[in-house]
């Protein structure tokens, strides 16, 4: 035996008789493996994102839009995320970089104190001047930009500039749907327009390919194929288009919802529960019968059957009925205590059959499928169901920050960047126009360098964490903040507020309390010290 019998001998010693074709197929790693009966049939292609997600795109679309309109559980953890990410007030917490732009601390006090003022009187205004349509005010946008997203996947709107009526600012959003960003027909062959996108040789986006209406709805347009080019910046800069999505994948143009991930699961389940309703009814309607211990041959006979066995049959039925229905309606009407008595035909048997039986697997199948579209939402189960027979403090607070993580990267990714696209584009047009009187003329260039970048720098206060233990996360907070491991501002904040009016607002009721003559003495006041528990300790003890 030569060396390479040897070395070929020892081969198949160790893998078992294996050839070098089969080493081939599978390799190295048994997830990749072709030969395995259970993974022969999975062999997903192997393609760009855009491959896999633009085609699919339009049907993944429809069937997160219908799974969230028709499931309650999927409506729960839509309104879940909204709420625990935007809130009932989105507000803006401005904070410039003083220093890139000369400036000192005292102006960016100022320069805040003016800024969120003009801001929210024209963001929140009744008159709805943020949102091109006048129908939405500047948080309800962020809540449904949020919403969106989760069931699409991206969000998309438009920088406008009105002027066909008086208003404060001309800078106005229009929130567009996503359906109509597409690739017009004439442009399918051009390899640098993907997904109603135009980009450059580095894949940054240039131009945005607008239907005028949306693809199914014809009655609106003659012209459905109708689109509107929209350039994503100006010549100098400002965002004409704002575009969100979470790239998972390296070139992806459009997004895709979350979702996806779970619509088979989620269907099924929704299906789950009807079926499993449908048979409580089901179980809780019953059928009559009449039973005879004669052949049914002897019956016929008895009965005179001349002719064939279904005329006799029918025959017998509508003589018999007719003689139950005739000796039944006699005594419709007996009742003890509104009781009714039922009489039946003599030699008549009533016969109780459930129309159906349990069919399901158990409750336990159905919180398995809710446990799995909670963590598809980013949400715990017992938020998502509103079940909390069997969580402790411990879990619940446990799953209060597995949620608190995903909703505060979802907020920076689409709350925040939305607001930060609209903000930037306001205070460009309030600078511009010398509306603020903190920024002169003389000030830095706003399209110099980063001087964009630095005045519109901001942090936005949502919803307010929802404390499970009020007294023990009060604790922990002032304890935090006296150990210098977190500010005022960002305690604030966390319980969706902002820290200079919760001080103003105390500083008044202060000097009223002075005033009035009610001002406790600290060294007396025997309610429990947040930073310290030292008075609960005392009563404890006690």
């Amino acid at each position: 035996m030569d060396v390479t019998d040897a070395i070929s001998a020892d081969i198949e010693a160790l893998v078992g008789g294996t050839t070098g074709r089969d080493l081939a197929m599978g390799g190295a790693f048994e997830g990749a493996e072709r030969l395995s009966k259970a993974l022969a049939t999975w062999a997903p292609g192997l393609q760009s994102a855009d491959a896999d997600i633009l085609p699919a795109k339009a049907m993944a679309d429809a069937r997160s839009r219908d799974i969230t309109r028709n499931d309650g559980y999927v409506q729960s953890g839509a309104n879940i995320r909204k709420d625990s990410i935007v809130g009932a007030l989105y507000m803006l917490n401005a904070r410039p970089n003083f220093a890139l732009l000369g400036k000192d601390e005292k102006w960016a006090e100022e320069f805040e104190e003016e800024v969120e003022s003009l801001f929210t009187a024209w963001a929140e205004s009744p008159n709805y001047w943020v949102d091109a349509a006048r129908t939405l005010t500047f948080t309800a946008l962020v809540r449904l930009a949020v919403g969106v997203h989760l069931y699409g996947g991206e969000v998309l709107a438009v920088a406008e500039w009105l002027r066909d009526e008086p208003r404060p600012f001309q800078t106005a959003i229009q929130l567009v749907e996503a359906d109509r960003l597409t690739t017009p027909f004439e442009m399918s062959g051009d390899t640098s327009v993907r997904g109603g996108i135009r980009m450059n040789r580095y894949g940054a986006p240039l131009t945005a390919y607008i239907r005028t209406y949306h693809p199914t709805d014809f009655l609106r347009s003659y012209d459905p194929m109708q689109y509107r080019a929209v350039a994503w910046r100006k010549p100098w800069g400002r965002q004409q288009v704002i575009h969100i999505h979470e790239q998972v994948r390296i070139d992806q143009t459009r997004g895709i919802s979350e979702l996806v991930a779970g619509l088979k699961t989620t269907q099924i389940a929704k299906k789950f529960r009807d079926i499993t309703l449908q048979n409580a009814v089901l179980n809780a309607s019953f059928a009559a019968s009449i039973e005879s211990e004669l052949p049914d041959e002897a019956v016929y006979q008895q009965l005179g059957a001349g002719g064939s066995v279904g005329d006799a049959v029918v025959n017998y039925a509508e003589a018999y009925l007719g003689a139950i229905a005739q000796y039944a309606g006699g005594s419709r009407n007996m009742s003890i205590d509104g009781i009714k008595i039922p009489h039946l035909f003599p030699g008549t048997k009533l016969q109780l059959r459930p129309a159906g039986s349990p069919g399901g697997v158990g409750q336990d199948f159905e919180v398995s499928l809710n446990r799995h579209l909670a963590a598809i939402l980013g949400t715990s189960y017992e938020e998502l169901t509103h079940d909390y027979s069997k969580t402790n403090y411990s879990s619940a607070k446990a799953g209060k920050g597995d949620t608190g993580r995903f909703m505060a990267s979802k907020k920076k990714l689409v709350a925040d960047g939305f607001a930060n696209h609209v903000y930037s584009l306001w205070l460009e047009e309030a600078i511009n126009k010398g509306r603020l009187t903190t920024v002169k003329a003389s000030d830095p260039n706003f399209y110099e360098g980063l001087n964009k970048e630095a005045y519109c720098r901001a942090e936005w206060i949502g919803a307010g964490v929802t404390q499970i233990d009020e007294l023990k996360e009060t604790q922990a907070a002032a304890l935090r903040i006296k150990y210098n491991l977190s500010t005022m501002q960002e305690e604030t904040a966390r319980l969706g507020k902002d820290w200079r009016r919760v001080l103003r607002q105390r500083e008044k009721e202060q000097k009223l309390l002075i005033e009035a003559g009610l001002v406790l003495d600290p060294a007396e006041d025997q309610m429990m010290q947040a930073s310290t528990g030292e008075a609960r300790e005392k009563e404890e003890a006690q």
